[in-house]
């Protein structure tokens, strides 16, 4: 990795010599666009949209919009009065409980390392924030930018997490909030079912971009100009339930069938859950379903039973009067009396 900013973690009185490393890597699959004919690389002119002109990097500024088609124009000098006191230092503020910070305000990640000889403070700063269980709140310069961020420890290092300001933060104004919705107790009941069903240990390694895989296979046969394999179907959403409780219990049956666990029987006193009737009345109805056809199945057994035994006998008779027929013959010639010679 390589290091992308250099300066100091200040913690009270002592100061730690640190190096910023991106914790993170984006692993999506990038395109450039290309002409389809030839597959030359497109390029994009940087222009004036007044003169026509165009324009290094060296003659672009940055402008503000204050509208009505005026612009405000700063340049770097305007920059550089700015108090970005902390422009080579992450400032601890304070430390405070892990849980008290919300995630979404969690932005990038960074990595901490020791530089020279801040390795023992750097420590000492590591064993403290585990001890008391607690992240440190710092404010620190990123890219021309203070941002603030927590300071907390990640297999054994410093991680740096920036963070949005609070009124980066968006209020969800969504109808429904106001409508005046209520959730029946089976329902919940069925609901926590189904969680409690679903409940295991995150592993992110379980877990694949099966999309970026695809794509990479796709592409991997364009260049060894071979045929296309299209992957397999991803199976198709059910369709939204009508019947939130069927729903429910179905998913929760789903969940128990995908890690091998029998579905529970009944046994025992006590009055039935929610859950329990619900199931009772679905396994009734299951059964009187399976007895009807099986009783008109035995009805059609039966009647083509008794249409078949007649037609056997006629077959019997017919078959023995057959077989009596080259008797007959056999008898009248010997009765028959014998010409003289």
């Amino acid at each position: 990795m390589r290091a992308i900013w250099k300066g100091a973690v200040s913690f009270g009185l002592v100061s730690i010599g640190v190096r910023l490393y991106s914790a993170t890597e984006e692993k999506d699959i990038r395109f450039h666009q290309v002409h389809r004919e030839d597959g030359g690389r497109i390029r994009y002119k940087r222009t004036c949209s007044v003169c026509g002109e165009e324009v290094t990097y060296d003659d672009i500024a940055k402008g503000y919009d204050i509208g009505g088609g005026e612009m405000v124009i700063l340049t770097d000098e305007d920059f550089a009065d700015l108090p970005l006191t902390s422009s080579r230092a992450i400032d601890v503020l304070e430390f405070v409980p892990a849980e008290q910070v919300d995630p979404i305000l969690y932005n990038k990640a960074y990595f901490l390392e020791p530089e020279g000889a801040a390795t023992k403070p750097y420590v000492l700063l590591r064993d403290a924030l585990i001890d008391s269980e607690r992240v440190a709140i710092v404010k620190v310069a990123l890219r021309q930018r203070e941002q603030l961020a927590t300071l907390r420890v990640r297999e054994g290092v410093l991680l740096l997490n920036t963070m949005l300001w609070p009124d980066e933060i968006r209020t969800p104004d969504f109808g429904f909030l106001d409508e005046d919705l209520k959730v029946r107790p089976p329902e919940l009941a069925m609901a926590s079912s189904l969680i409690d069903s679903m409940t295991g240990e995150f592993e992110p390694d379980v877990f694949t971009d099966d999309y970026r895989a695809a794509l990479q296979e796709v592409i991997d046969a364009k260049v060894e100009g071979r045929e296309v394999v299209q992957p397999e179907e991803v199976e198709e959403a059910p369709a939204a339930a009508v019947d939130l409780m069927a729903a429910l219990k179905a998913s929760v049956e789903r969940a128990k069938a995908a890690r091998g666990e029998q579905p529970a029987r009944g046994g025992g006193g006590g009055e039935p859950t929610p859950i329990s009737s619900a199931r009772s009345a679905q396994k009734a109805a299951e059964k009187k379903a399976a007895k009807a056809p099986a009783k008109k199945t035995t009805a059609k057994k039966t009647a083509a039973k008794k249409a078949a035994e007649p037609a056997k006998k006629t077959a019997a008779k017919k078959t023995a009067a057959k077989k009596a027929e080259p008797a007959k013959k056999t008898a009248a010639k010997k009765a028959a009396p014998r010409k003289s010679a």
